[in-house]
């Protein structure tokens, strides 16, 4: 059996950045894929917070 190739598509986790600022209890995360290759930077997307039930900025950590 031949070696399986690294794939680009890699899975983070993105969280709320407006979240830790409201003094509210828990966390907004979402798990999501990005491709390595085509995105380098660090992923930064609109999501649904439940807690703060609104739309808000979720970064990617790690």
């Amino acid at each position: 059996m031949g070696k399986k190739a690294k794939g680009n598509r890699v899975q983070v986790i993105l969280e709320c950045t407006e979240h830790k600022d409201s003094g509210m209890p828990g966390t907004s995360r979402y798990i999501t894929t990005k491709n390595r290759k085509n995105t380098t930077a660090r992923l930064e997307l609109k999501k649904y917070n439940p807690v703060l039930k609104r739309m808000t900025v979720h970064k990617e950590i790690k």
